[in-house]
């Protein structure tokens, strides 16, 4: 019980810009404008990287090290989508492929 942290201290507490000193604009004197921007959203290589890997798998087909992987998902999404009710079996082999090649992308 001693490692579990106490909810009424706050934890990730940083200061409002109010309360800061003034000439920097963070806790290690850096300025905002200094830091490098990040997108919006998502990861944007996301798409080229999947298409690239999936003209790789079609060209070496199971010799390729994401083939199995990509293939075993689409089967266990096939299965999960002929038990349940609402999901077809097709929707499920789509859904476990692409689950599963999503995963070998970006782990």
């Amino acid at each position: 019980m001693g490692n579990i942290p106490d909810d009424r201290e706050p934890t990730g507490y940083r200061r409002s810009d109010d309360e800061r000193p003034g000439g920097r604009n963070d806790d290690f004197g850096r300025n905002r404008d200094d830091e490098p921007s990040k997108p919006a959203y998502g990861d944007h290589d996301l798409v080229p990287d999947a298409t690239a890997e999936i003209k790789a798998m079609a060209k070496e087909g199971l010799d390729h090290p994401s083939t199995k992987p990509v293939l075993t998902g689409a089967a266990v999404g096939a299965i999960a989508g002929g038990v349940l009710p609402i999901v077809t079996w097709p929707i499920g082999l789509i859904a476990g492929a692409g689950f599963m090649l999503y995963k070998r992308l970006r782990p």
